[in-house]
């Protein structure tokens, strides 16, 4: 493969630059997620992707690339989809609430699987507290794929689900910035099936753009804006929240603007130990389910299928799991 023709066409800048079509992106990606790429084409592929900014069609070819790789799991038996959660940023300013948004399906009887990195890099990682909570990584997709089917709930690390991201992904040590890994990770289903993928967005452009892919896809999905990059909506603010199914988008939830009249009851530190704590005492309906959350679990109930009414879920959310109404737009 001429790699230097590759460099040659996205390696001009961002207004010089030619994005690469579906297959060509396809095949590059191919060839470095099985490591095929030489380190310094490789170091100059992944800055100037990152200057140029990639496209749509580079992103669905990176993608189709990564799911040729990806260690599958079957769906689990049961007409309820399974939920993923890709988990990946972990909590610098707030409590990382992912893992309390994974037992919450569990306990209505969702299958749940949590993928991402076991270290923190500096960051309180969901695998840390699901740690505390019980939940211990798995170490391979068949072990996930039995646990799930057992207790409803797994965490599949990056490194056993596809070896090839997590290389591109821990790159970023060694170069200083991110790559397209960072963004692709918060897309893969690893189901063979119609899963429902929540995906949670970094910054407003990327909602766009991850928007534009999952309808692409023809995939079932949750989009937000994560929190710090989690896939759980932000306790404070309820983001908005888009449906994405069948090619078509609905927005379930808008965006909260108004003033906050209070703030809800969340961690007063951090830390994985402190997390889990408060995570068990709202589940144990000790403390109130934040409202924005409450709203996210019943869009995940309509999503997944365990009920067939938006407004269903909600009134069930309300009743059985925190005591709060969780009706309005």
């Amino acid at each position: 493969m001429n790699y230097a023709q590759y460099i040659k066409e996205i390696g001009r800048g961002a207004q010089g630059s030619r994005d690469l079509s579906i297959e060509e992106a396809h095949q590059l990606y191919a060839a470095m997620l099985d490591g095929g790429v030489p380190d310094l084409e490789q170091g100059a592929i992944i800055i100037a992707l990152r200057v140029k900014g990639e496209s749509t069609g580079e992103m669905l070819g990176f993608l189709s690339a990564a799911d040729d790789r990806l260690n599958r799991l079957d769906m689990p038996h049961g007409r309820v989809r399974p939920v993923v959660l890709p988990s990946y940023n972990g909590a610098r300013k707030e409590a990382n609430l992912t893992p309390l948004l994974a037992l919450l399906l569990q306990r209505f009887g969702v299958p749940v699987l949590v993928h991402g990195l076991l270290e923190g890099y500096g960051r309180v990682s969901s695998a840390q507290i699901l740690r505390e909570l019980g939940v211990m990584p798995m170490i391979s997709a068949q072990q996930a794929q039995q646990t799930l089917d057992e207790k409803g709930i797994a965490f599949l690390p990056l490194s056993a689900l596809c070896p090839g991201m997590h290389h591109l992904l821990s790159l970023r040590s060694r170069m200083g910035v991110r790559n397209s890994a960072h963004s692709l990770v918060k897309l893969l289903n690893p189901f063979h099936g119609d899963a429902v993928l929540v995906a949670p967005a970094t910054h407003p452009d990327f909602i766009d753009l991850m928007r534009n892919i999952l309808v692409e896809r023809g995939q079932r999905g949750l989009l937000l804006r994560g929190t710090e990059g989690e896939p759980y909506a932000n306790p404070k603010r309820r983001p908005r929240l888009e449906y994405v199914r069948n090619a078509a988008v609905d927005v379930l939830f808008e965006a909260e603007h108004d003033s906050l009249r209070g703030l809800p009851n969340l961690p007063e530190t951090l830390d994985a130990i402190t997390t889990a704590q408060w995570t068990r005492r709202v589940l144990d309906k000790q403390l109130p389910l934040p409202k924005p959350i409450a709203n996210q679990l019943a869009c995940l109930l309509y999503a997944s299928g365990y009920v067939d009414d938006l407004n269903q879920a909600k009134a069930i959310v309300a009743v059985e799991a925190t005591g709060l109404a969780v009706g309005g737009n």
